[in-house]
């Protein structure tokens, strides 16, 4: 993605974007993929190929192996086994700056204001690579909260959405987000939802990690659920939460 697509994608209300998967280079592409924490494999003999372009939620129960897989994606942590391949490079740490990442911590600092903390991040990479401050906080619909606040005195909904703003701000490619809405008040997980669904839009690959499976029912594009460190199901999303939710199997 582009700058001037983050600032697109922050006022845009297109409908998604008709996709053909089989007419598109994947994003992700794992092999065989094994991580071990001494004899606990948290991945096992994981294969999957994720095209570009959707919007993909990982399911599963704690300890199902979505926190470890979206860490290898990132090139936060290395498979123990498999071959990895993201955005065309067998190297996750050539295509880094493509990649966006929201974890449990949100990376904030309390005593900032959201512009300063945007700021102070927008200043580890190359200017002309990331949005405005002011794009970025329109973005994830906090361009009218008071610019003096500071972020401790935000609710845990702003600050998801302050971190989501931090995530993107270099026009990532590629969007790596887990457990976003956890503890996220409803109009919170609207906007940020809605934002997800306008960058994919615009080109972002996007791999969210979610028990909160309504709040992605509309934008995503396929559930993937995860047991036992390895894939179990794929499923279209159809704009409606998986057939496995009523079953228990996520």
């Amino acid at each position: 993605m582009s700058d001037s697509e983050i600032h697109s994608a922050s006022s845009s209300h297109s409908e998604p974007a008709h996709f053909d998967p089989a007419h598109s280079e994947p994003a992700v592409v794992l092999q065989s993929i094994s991580k071990l924490f001494g004899r606990f494999a948290a991945l096992h003999d994981l294969s999957v190929s994720l095209p570009a372009k959707r919007i993909y939620a990982l399911l599963g129960e704690n300890g199902a192996g979505k926190t470890t897989l979206l860490r290898i994606v990132a090139g936060l942590s290395r498979p123990s086994r498999g071959n990895v391949g993201i955005l065309g490079s067998s190297d996750v740490r050539a295509v880094t700056a493509r990649i966006g990442y929201m974890g449990h911590a949100t990376l904030l600092y309390d005593e900032l204001t959201a512009r300063e903390n945007l700021n102070y991040f927008r200043g580890l990479y190359a200017p002309s690579h990331t949005a405005s401050a002011d794009e970025l906080l329109e973005a994830v619909g906090l361009a009218q909260v008071d610019p003096k606040r500071r972020i401790g005195q935000y609710s845990q909904g702003m600050k998801q959405r302050l971190a989501l703003a931090r995530a993107i701000l270099a026009s990532p490619d590629l969007l790596l987000l887990d457990e976003p809405f956890s503890n996220v008040d409803a109009g919170s997980i609207a906007t940020m939802s809605a934002l997800l669904g306008r960058l994919r839009d615009h080109g972002a690959t996007v791999i969210v990690v979610t028990h909160q499976l309504e709040a992605l029912a509309r934008v995503a594009d396929e559930w993937i659920t995860l047991h036992a460190g390895t894939i179990v199901k794929r499923e279209a999303t159809h704009n409606r939460v998986p057939l496995s939710a009523g079953r228990g199997e996520q």
